[in-house]
């Protein structure tokens, strides 16, 4: 059987992770596998350190959307990958893979999943997480220097050179690809629930 493929894009600190999670709770831990797109940033060890800092990693071409695809396209037909390990304090991937294995339904999320047209290709639903500005802008300023150790005049610098832009350019117009948009993000558990039961019936029709 085909693996059930959700997509689920939003801005910096919608809360799309929070959905993706949340939608996944309602299955067994065998039905359902979580591919991250943040793990498919680019391998960058030819840059320096300090010249990695400033890379865009908002910008579509930050990201190896080809072998994002290639996997995605092998959990789809039920087969095994070895996803990328990315370092958020060396902006870079690591050495290492996390083994995947495939499962009935597959739930990818990231800021640009809806933008890349093969990607798309594959998604049997697709959502977009949406959230106000200001409520995205707290949540990244508080997720980058509690959990990934920067500071803020480094945090807001990025949000105003690339984040900010990058959202406005590529990840607000690719909302108009979601079948389903859900506001205020992890705490829309209504939404969460019809989404939630528009898989299962999916998964009935294919089962059937």
């Amino acid at each position: 059987m085909q693996a059930l493929v959700i997509g689920v894009a939003g801005g910096t600190g919608s809360g799309k992770t929070t959905v993706a999670r949340k939608i996944a709770n309602r299955f067994l831990p065998n039905e359902v596998v979580l591919l991250d797109q943040d793990s498919y940033y680019k391998d960058l060890t030819a840059i320096p350190f300090e010249e990695r800092k400033l890379v865009n990693y908002d910008h579509p071409d930050a990201f190896d959307q080809k072998l994002l695809y290639q996997h995605l396209g092998m959990l789809r037909k039920g087969e095994a990958i070895e996803k990328p390990i990315y370092s958020y304090s060396e902006h870079n991937r690591t050495q290492d893979t996390n083994t995947v294995l495939p499962a009935p339904i597959v739930l990818m999320e990231g800021i640009l999943v809806l933008d890349d047209p093969r990607l798309r290709s594959l998604m049997d639903i697709k959502l977009f997480v949406d959230a106000d500005d200001d409520i995205r802008l707290m949540r990244r300023l508080q997720r980058d220097i509690k959990e990934r150790g920067r500071d803020i005049d480094d945090c807001l610098r990025q949000y105003k050179e690339t984040v900010r832009p990058m959202h406005l350019a590529f990840i607000l117009p690719s909302k108009r690809y979601a079948d389903v948009v859900i506001p205020r993000g992890g705490k829309n558990d209504v939404a969460i629930g019809m989404v939630v039961a528009r898989i299962q019936a999916r998964l009935r029709e294919i089962e059937s």
